[in-house]
């Protein structure tokens, strides 16, 4: 049974910082605590403050829980090795945080998240970022099966200033990002940025995170009538003909995705970076995927993805000035 079934339950330990502590210790260690630097399980000891209160060489009161492997005899704490590590917040906002971009159906923008937990908008779009980094699905997770389909949109605004509609119509899709998106019917959703719509990009996407002997559904893209060769079965409906099903035949499962993210970046976030929105893209597919889950479940599985996922603050700011690499774009970031 999760802890975390709502806000009102959160509450017991986003209002402790000391109660926050052990609920991370719980969810990342069931089996007890680990040693991220032997990897021994179980065999470490809690270093309890002689005085009742930890303080730190500045002087302020520390509430972080250290413990001390008896193997390696290195001190350590749940946040090492996690999106947590080195941060100056507090663990109980960061665990709030978590849960409102989890319960969230329309995600939380970075100015919301600064007003709810009363920390400078700098440091919750960073949160933000860091969290969504956390949802991005594991490099090895298994390929979808069964009924699959792929579709493609375009994300970011209209250029104005035009002097005339023929202009304006030419330069339409300057500001537009292609996105592509997988999605198992009653399963997951597999999203990525791509630099351009071709036969060899989605071809990459399909081979690395499609089985063969999965049933494609697509449009009428050319690309997909020899792409679709290489699975199982292929079946695609004409748009431009008009047709959107034909029995089982359809991709509306995938554009009712594109429905949800559109609305959502529109009403949410208004603005997403072309640079950032991997990441955006990383929180909805674990939204999606994870649908079927309670807010507190889906809370829960979100903590016990933080592990060994870290990502700087410089990291992020670089990629304004320096668009990300190819690997980037498709959704991984640089651990560091």
């Amino acid at each position: 049974m999760t802890e975390l079934t709502n806000v009102s339950e959160l509450a017991k330990h986003f209002s402790d910082e000391g109660a926050a502590y052990e609920l991370l210790e719980r969810i990342r260690w069931p089996d007890g605590p680990i040693c991220p630097h032997c990897g021994v399980i179980d065999h470490a000891y809690y270093l309890a403050p002689l005085s009742g209160v930890r303080v730190t060489r500045t002087g302020k009161v520390s509430y972080r829980r250290v413990w001390k492997c008896a193997d390696c005899r290195q001190q350590f704490s749940v946040l090492v090795g996690t999106i947590f590590e080195d941060s100056h917040l507090p663990l109980s906002k960061w665990l709030l945080a978590i849960h409102l971009l989890c319960a969230g159906k329309n995600g939380v923008s970075a100015l919301e998240l600064s007003r709810t937990l009363g920390i400078a908008y700098k440091s919750a779009w960073h949160m933000a970022h860091r969290i969504r980094y956390a949802m991005t699905q594991p490099a090895l997770a298994a390929k979808l099966q069964g009924t699959v389909e792929s579709d493609e949109t375009y994300i970011g605004g209209k250029r104005k200033g035009f002097a005339t509609r023929q202009e304006a119509a030419l330069h339409r899709m300057d500001n537009k990002t292609p996105v592509h998106t997988l999605v198992e019917r009653g399963g997951e959703a597999r999203s990525r940025v791509l630099q351009a719509v071709t036969g060899d990009t989605l071809g990459e996407a399909l081979r690395e995170q499609v089985e063969p002997s999965a049933t494609l559904m697509t449009d009428e893209l050319k690309a997909y009538r020899t792409l679709g060769r290489e699975f199982a079965a292929h079946e695609l409906v004409n748009h431009s003909a008009g047709e959107y099903a034909r029995g089982a035949a359809h991709i509306n499962t995938a554009e009712g995705f594109f429905s949800q993210l559109k609305r959502s970046i529109d009403g949410t976030h208004h603005h997403v970076s072309a640079w950032h929105l991997h990441r955006y893209l990383s929180e909805f597919d674990f939204r999606y995927s994870t649908r079927k889950m309670k807010d507190g479940e889906r809370t829960e599985r979100a903590i016990r993805q933080t592990a060994g996922k870290r990502l700087q603050y410089r990291a992020t700011i670089s990629a304004e000035t320096h668009p990300p690499a190819a690997p980037e774009e498709s959704g991984q970031l640089r651990l560091l």
